[in-house]
């Protein structure tokens, strides 16, 4: 299990590191019912990072099993097709970026994070999770390799689970805080959420070029 853990990884602090959800995390955090929709961002969050590594990592049972220590052409290209996404979006992210000078802007979703209640904030959670285009890219590579790894049922379930925790930490990191010493973190968090709005762009196409690389590689190994 150790080995499949390293493997998805970097997959993990991918999704981890996604500026977006933590800056709707510290926005629900400077709410008026910041207690709650953290606490709900942050389990839509979880479960929705579970859920799409579990339904991939099903999926790619159905993968044909190569004989230990055989090329696996076929989950080598899917790699290859998806460090190829990734790289897409990288070049995507990095046209976006705001111009020197240039203030960056917040998503127009994002303006109604202060009247959400505890549900809708784990449910917009859940959907950045499970649905963002990038993070169902990495959810899929993770669960490609898990797939292949040849783990018992109990061995895949703790590797899920091992996932989840490393890519929901970024969330749960300024919720916690928050919870144990809320005075304190409101200067912080909003001097945080002030870089991330205007470093988004650059810091996910840096980190969309980099495990999109690392994909490729692992594709091209597969073979």
């Amino acid at each position: 299990m150790g080995d499949a853990i390293a493997e998805v990884l970097p997959y993990a602090v991918g999704i981890a590191i996604s500026p977006v959800p933590i800056i709707a995390a510290i926005l629900m955090l400077l709410s008026p019912r910041a207690r709650s929709t953290g606490v709900g961002f942050l389990v839509g969050w979880a479960v929705g990072i579970a859920v799409a590594v579990t339904v991939f990592t099903l999926l790619s049972s159905l993968i044909p099993k190569a004989a230990s220590g055989s090329s696996q052409p076929v989950v080598g290209t899917i790699k290859l097709l998806l460090g190829a996404g990734l790289l897409l979006l990288a070049v995507r992210q990095w046209r976006s970026r705001p111009k020197p000078g240039q203030e960056a802007s917040l998503p127009a979703w994002m303006g109604a994070i202060d009247s959400m209640t505890t549900l809708r904030g784990l449910a917009l959670a859940f959907a950045l999770a499970a649905v963002n285009p990038k993070n169902l890219l990495l959810a899929a590579a993770a669960g490609v390799s898990l797939g292949a790894a040849g783990l018992t049922a109990g061995a895949t379930a703790g590797a899920i689970a091992v996932f989840t925790l490393i890519a929901a930490l970024s969330v749960a990191l300024p919720v916690v805080a928050y919870l144990v010493a809320s005075d304190r973190m409101r200067g912080p968090l909003q001097r945080l959420r002030a870089w991330l709005v205007q470093n988004n762009t650059a810091v996910m196409a840096v980190l969309l070029l980099v495990i999109g690389v690392v994909l490729i590689r692992d594709g091209i190994q597969a073979f």
